[in-house]
């Protein structure tokens, strides 16, 4: 797996086709890991574009392409006509790399308010999460994938499909950035041979509204970040970047700008941190968390952190 990717959520403000063009002037810029999900009503789009690259000389198995399982799709008669579906519309025989998005089955339309409750909506149930999980291994067995993934989970969930599973999950996708680092989190999935993929690896400054809060922070804004970036004549989005891959997690950022993206790719390969300046943003993790999940609750009256096992215990029903 590449050790950095290019993200393709285009949140509310950037277009499918934006995210096409991103897609393939990045690939001409060197990258050739992409991150895709089906709710983000791209990928037939990504098809096209991954068909126009392969027309330009880069072989398939030469990118590695990702792709997710939706949340109402966790049933097992779900699974495979969603994968199918991905595959179909990415004009792909295989995926690199198939991740159930959510631990959680809890559908929402797009562009809810985080208050909304759909209905049907229900906890972490461990058998359940197993059905889904059984299924994501058939995948393995019949070629469609040849890897498989969780993400959005914690470690108490992770303990029980490790536990269970016949084919473990070779990455965790989470939340990783300066100001939210999880490190018991990236310290169990390493011990345990999953590999951490971090998305709003600079802090998703795109990310929607109605995923704000009050007390949100961005790391790009961090003063120990700006001066690392300010001697180093980077962006302080390099320094995160550089940040993570030197950490040990495989960030995916997201951008349409060719300058930007190409800016980050040049971060993984140029000027690398000094230990200094790593031990300096292990000092700035302020545990904030950007992307909570707030639609994904099963109940009113409920806080966002009972999606995350923050007591190291999984919230009940």
């Amino acid at each position: 797996m590449p050790a950095i990717g290019l993200g393709t959520f285009g949140s509310d403000h950037v277009t499918p086709a934006d995210v096409a063009e991103a897609v393939k002037g990045a690939a001409a810029a060197g990258y050739r890991h992409f991150d895709c999900a089906s709710v983000y009503g791209n990928e037939k789009e990504l098809g096209t574009a991954l068909q126009d690259i392969f027309s330009g000389g880069l072989r398939r198995e030469e990118l590695w392409i990702t792709s997710k399982l939706w949340n109402d799709k966790h049933g097992e008669q779900d699974v495979m006509p969603s994968c199918q579906q991905s595959l179909a519309d990415l004009q792909l025989d295989y995926l690199d790399m198939y991740l159930v998005h959510w631990p959680f089955p809890n559908f929402h339309p797009p562009g809810c308010d985080v208050t909304f409750r759909g209905g049907g909506a229900e906890a972490y149930i461990h058998e359940h999460f197993m059905q889904t999980w059984r299924q994501m291994e058939e995948l393995v067995d019949r070629g469609l994938v040849r890897h498989i993934g969780t993400s959005n989970m914690t470690i108490p969930k992770l303990k029980l499909v490790l536990r269970d599973a016949r084919i473990r999950p070779a990455v965790n996708e989470m939340e990783l950035h300066p100001h939210f680092q999880q490190p018991e989190l990236f310290a169990f999935v390493r011990a345990v041979g999953i590999e951490p993929i971090g998305y709003s690896p600079i802090g998703s400054p795109g990310r929607p509204e109605r995923d704000r809060t009050p007390e949100d922070t961005s790391p790009i804004e961090d003063p120990v970040i700006r001066r690392i970036a300010g001697r180093m004549g980077a962006h302080p989005a390099a320094v995160c970047i550089k940040w993570a891959v030197q950490r040990g997690q495989t960030p995916i950022p997201f951008s349409t700008n060719p300058h930007h993206y190409a800016s980050n790719l040049r971060a993984v390969v140029e000027d690398p941190l000094t230990d200094d300046d790593m031990q300096a943003i292990a000092q700035i993790d302020r545990n904030c968390r950007l992307i909570k999940g707030q639609v994904f609750l099963w109940k009113d009256g409920q806080s966002w952190e009972d999606l995350w096992d923050v007591n190291g215990e999984i919230a009940p029903p």
